[in-house]
């Protein structure tokens, strides 16, 4: 009886030991994933996802109330306006002037020829010069006002500008957009509720790209290298196993305490290094499914 329980405990041993050496480390399976958070206030309009829905990069799949800020940018937009007709024609305005210096000019030419004549008089040509100073005088401060109205016009529609395009913005960002191809993970909001800035909507998950998170020791990492490719081995429960060839894309730099879910080749490692390691998703392998890994 002594000798089969020792050939039992042998056995066992045995198929320990085989089941301790089959692998190097194990892990878990994750993803990169993004919550997608409300950047406007407003009630939710439309929110047409679902979880386990595909979505791709810049889709629009809800709207935030924006009908308040449409109306502003209307009204922007009719101050723009209003101010742009009533910038003064500067030309316009001074051709008169203009005018009038030109006249006064030929009539000093007709006058310095009378006076080389003695058919005019010294005074005669004073006067127009000076009407001639003073029209050109008049001009001046006319054409100063007219440009200082015209920049301050120009000034306030360049401010209204900016303001419409913050609007813009924020019209812009009541869409609620994905921003990555990936799968519905989680959805924590619906239309009609009430969204504020941060509020989290709706959680994203790139599953084609998909990675396992497994730990090392330091013996190793001297056999492991960024771009080294190994055999990744994904446990679907019972005696379903499937081999993936995956790439080491990720090594800690610094040591961690192993986890207590986490197994090691050698089980009296404190310290390990966690490694990434990308594995082209068929569909089958979702995130959390335990999986090992073999160099």
């Amino acid at each position: 009886m002594k000798k089969i329980i020792m050939c039992f405990v042998a056995v066992a041993c045995m198929t320990a030991c085989t089941e301790k050496n089959d692998f190097d480390a194990t892990g878990t399976f994750e993803a990169v994933d993004v919550i997608v958070s409300s950047e406007a206030t407003g009630r939710i309009v439309s929110f047409d996802v679902a979880e386990g829905m595909t979505v791709s990069r810049g889709e629009v799949v809800g709207v935030v109330d924006s009908v308040q800020l449409h109306l502003q940018r209307r009204q922007l937009k009719a101050q723009q306006e209003a101010l742009l007709s009533s910038r003064p024609d500067v030309q316009k305005q001074v051709q008169s002037l203009r005018e009038q210096i030109a006249k006064q000019e030929s009539e000093q030419k007709r006058v310095q020829n009378m006076l080389r004549d003695g058919a005019a008089t010294t005074k005669q040509l004073d006067d127009i010069d000076a009407q001639i100073r003073i029209l050109e005088g008049q001009l001046t401060a006319t054409l100063s006002t007219l440009n200082s109205n015209s920049a301050t016009i120009d000034n306030n529609v360049e401010a209204l500008e900016a303001q419409i395009a913050m609007l813009n913005d924020r019209i812009e960002k009541c869409r609620i957009v994905s921003p990555i191809d990936g799968t519905v993970l989680l959805k924590y909001a619906e239309a009609g509720e009430l969204a504020t800035p941060a509020k989290p909507l709706m959680k994203v998950a790139d599953l084609n790209n998909i990675y396992l998170r497994a730990y090392f020791t330091s013996d190793q990492l001297a056999d492991m290298a960024l771009g080294d490719v190994v055999t990744v081995t994904a446990d679907f429960g019972g005696d379903e196993q499937i081999e993936y060839q995956g790439r080491i894309g990720w090594i800690s730099p610094e040591s961690e305490f192993t986890p207590k879910s986490i197994q090691t080749k050698d089980s009296r490692a404190n310290l390990v290094y966690a490694v990434k390691i990308y594995v082209e998703n068929d569909g089958r392998i979702k995130i959390g499914h335990y999986g090992k890994v073999t160099l």
